[in-house]
């Protein structure tokens, strides 16, 4: 408590995980999302991350999907694979942002390719249907293989 009161963004996110799952105290949202936006605006990405995923679901703050989609697009410019993966979904689904396949694709693509399964499922769906992808069968079956594998594409 002590540090993230002093501005460590690591503390003030280890603070907000508690609050958020009640590990320790009393599982109190509000408080979570306070801790998370403090380490958030000093770009940590985890409290950006969890920070997003309370705004997209209502928990503790105003359920508002366009800073769910702000404080995923900020985690997931720094390689986070799963913040990737939903911000790709918000995409594919026009939630919080313009509804866009192909901008869906390049980020489910990249989180695919460091061996988030989820993702390499959705990259498989998007290439089978060409959605924001030139259709290509022989890809989603690459992606499909990767992904029922549970490896990663190398790339």
């Amino acid at each position: 408590m002590q540090a993230a009161q002093k501005g460590s963004a690591e503390a003030q996110y280890s603070m907000g995980y508690l609050y958020e799952n009640g590990d320790g105290v009393p599982q109190d949202y509000f408080k979570a999302g306070k801790w998370y936006e403090l380490a958030s605006e000093q770009g940590d990405p985890d409290a950006q991350n969890n920070l997003g995923v309370l705004h997209e679901r209502g928990l503790g703050v105003t359920q508002n999907f366009d800073e769910a989609a702000k404080w995923y697009r900020l985690a997931a410019e720094k390689g986070n694979p799963l913040v990737q993966y939903n911000l790709g979904l918000l995409y594919l689904q026009g939630t919080g942002v313009a509804q866009d396949d192909a901008t869906a694709a390049q980020w489910l693509l990249r989180s695919a390719e460091q061996g988030d399964t989820a993702a390499q499922y959705g990259v498989a769906d998007l290439y089978f249907n060409g959605q924001g992808v030139p259709q290509d069968f022989t890809e989603a079956s690459k992606w499909l293989g990767f992904a029922a594998s549970g490896h990663s594409r190398g790339a």
